[in-house]
């Protein structure tokens, strides 16, 4: 799927590939780290889906690659937090 993205009129559009799947996991990855950020707390991967009203495998996919790129951190076992 493509997308284009016009800046303004008179610059030329700017080409984005990327599939909806990919475009859902940034979805699902900010709105996880939006629910962390406003709970002030760490919180389980099942909590965050029932505050989120996600789907918990969808969830545990995108934490795992939270926690590979770092933007999550576990302050104690199974609980996450935003990375600071």
């Amino acid at each position: 799927m493509r997308f284009i993205i016009f800046k303004n009129v008179t610059s030329p559009p700017i080409h984005i590939t990327a599939t909806k799947n990919q475009i859902k996991k940034m979805d699902i990855k900010s709105k996880i780290l939006e629910i962390l950020k406003q709970e002030g707390e760490p919180l389980n991967a099942g909590k965050i889906t029932e505050l989120g009203d996600l789907e918990r495998k969808e969830v545990d996919k995108a934490m795992k690659a939270m926690k590979e790129d770092g933007s999550i951190v576990s302050p104690k076992r199974c609980y996450w937090e935003p990375a600071k």
